[in-house]
């Protein structure tokens, strides 16, 4: 047992990590569908907060600990989900070079980044939309949109902190009293 966590609780961390990067990778640069990364996001904190506390072998009534392990892991699975959509964001966003497919009117002329990032949206009609929110020029479009994207960040980071300790929680909850763990393979009744 560590001063902060438990042991069981880093290795936990430590596969909430690959979890996110495994999500990552798939829904967000192999099959991009963000929706997906963000109906994942909280059942990754559910699961690596109730991960940590059976890695632990924590049984009911160790509420700090339980609640300690399942936040820890829980925010290092959500820094690395944070962390890996701004980096994708950031590798989208500094390589575009407003190439399009000839059908849809060939590409855009702008220069590579944010500019292109910027005429895209207008070309999707968008120009209303952020005018009425400040964003006149490429500058100001990359604060606005960067402004987003830190939100975002913080909120799979808030998400994935609070289901982490809801699994933590739940495995509290639901984990025998010290004492009368069932071993496997035997039946509760």
């Amino acid at each position: 047992m560590t001063r902060f966590v438990d042991r069981g609780a880093i290795t936990a961390a430590y596969v909430g990590i690959g979890m996110a990067v495994t999500i990552g990778v798939s829904f967000l640069l192999v099959i991009p569908i963000e929706p997906i990364y963000w109906l994942l996001t909280p059942l990754a904190g559910l699961m690596i907060g109730y991960y940590a506390n059976q890695r632990s072998n924590r049984t009911r009534g160790a509420w700090r600990r339980v609640i300690t392990n399942g936040l820890f892991a829980g925010v290092i699975t959500g820094l690395t989900l944070a962390g890996l959509l701004l980096a994708v964001k950031l590798l989208f966003f500094t390589a575009d070079s407003g190439y399009r497919d000839g059908s849809l009117g060939g590409p855009i002329s702008c220069s590579s980044g944010a500019d292109c990032v910027y005429q895209r949206y207008l070309d999707a009609g968008k120009a209303a939309e952020l005018a009425a929110v400040g964003v006149t020029d490429p500058a100001s479009f990359s604060r606005f949109y960067w402004n987003q994207q830190l939100t975002t960040a913080g909120l799979l980071l808030a998400i994935t902190t609070v289901t982490g300790l809801l699994g933590g929680l739940t495995f509290a909850i639901t984990r025998p009293p010290d004492g009368h763990a069932v071993a496997p393979g035997q039946s509760i009744a």
